[in-house]
């Protein structure tokens, strides 16, 4: 998939923990576990909301894009 969180990247400039954000954000840690592993298809707009806030950033700052025909299927060009 060509789209992906970049949360780990954040976190780490930002010098939070997970274990905190999570709290913060009121997620499990295994729910922010499988966001920053990307092995989610989607994420609420009201939890990236929540990310920016906390981290101090904004959406581009989290996820990033990666592009890739084969995403478009088989069948087209």
């Amino acid at each position: 998939m060509p789209v992906v969180m970049s949360l780990d990247v954040m976190l780490a400039r930002r010098k939070v923990r997970a274990r905190d954000l999570a709290e913060k954000i009121g997620l499990s840690e295994t729910q922010l576990s499988l966001l920053r592993n990307g092995k989610v298809k989607g994420v609420r707009f009201d939890t990236l909301a929540k990310l920016c806030l906390v981290l101090d950033c904004r959406p581009g700052d989290l996820i990033d894009y990666d592009p890739d025909l084969a995403d478009l299927g088989a069948g087209n060009p």
